[in-house]
């Protein structure tokens, strides 16, 4: 490694944490960095030339270079470990999963926790709204389809917890931050708990 990794973050944003999250699980410990997304932090030009030019969070810095997107810094904590599976059918299993969270499940669950939570449902514009109804349709659709899979399993790839784990459990356990029941999910609720009974488990609070 290249000195301590640097995380440049937003602590309630469910993709920062996962890297959090891996990283104390692993036990590699890496230096934080924050920034106030609602004040505009990470659309600066300094922001913009010197970290990402994407204007967005996280992005973990390993010496003097900078990688953006979770799950790419997911994946490069967690090189030659045991989160990600040898097998070759798992490991591209686990990469499933993990494209999975980000394009059906991040989008609908996060987007709408954010709009909730962070923001506020009177302070959305009308544009917003309009699309409330379409992302909790393809929300709950994503968590069914979680829920199915987790049914007489205790982890979604193979024998073990991978990073598939961890970057879907980080949205789904504040999933009721943006209005969804996790209730009527046992396999999911169940899973959850698994995930946080880990050692060197780590809250999003923390």
């Amino acid at each position: 490694m290249d000195g301590m990794p640097i995380l440049h973050e937003y602590a309630a944003s469910g993709n920062c944490y996962k890297i959090r999250l891996t990283a104390a699980l692993l036990g590699v410990p890496i230096e934080r960095r924050g920034y106030d997304i609602l004040r505009g932090e990470t659309r600066t030009p300094a922001f913009l030339a010197e970290v990402n030019a994407n204007g967005r969070i996280p992005v973990l810095q390993i010496g003097d270079r900078f990688l953006p997107e979770s799950n790419a810094a997911c994946m490069w904590l967690a090189h030659r470990s045991a989160l990600i599976p040898a097998d070759r059918f798992d490991h591209a299993d686990m990469l499933r999963w993990m494209f999975f969270e980000q394009y059906n499940h991040e989008p609908n669950v996060a987007t709408l926790r954010f709009w909730r939570a962070f923001i506020g449902e009177a302070r959305l514009s009308d544009a917003q709204r309009g699309q409330i109804a379409g992302r909790r349709a393809a929300g709950e659709a994503a968590l069914a389809l979680l829920d199915r899979h987790l049914r007489g399993r205790r982890w979604l790839v193979g024998s073990g917890v991978t990073l598939a784990d961890i970057c879907l459990y980080a949205y789904t356990h504040v999933a009721d931050e943006g209005g969804f029941r996790l209730s009527g999910h046992p396999a999911i609720e169940a899973w959850l708990a698994r995930v946080a009974a880990l050692p060197g488990y780590l809250p999003i609070t923390a």
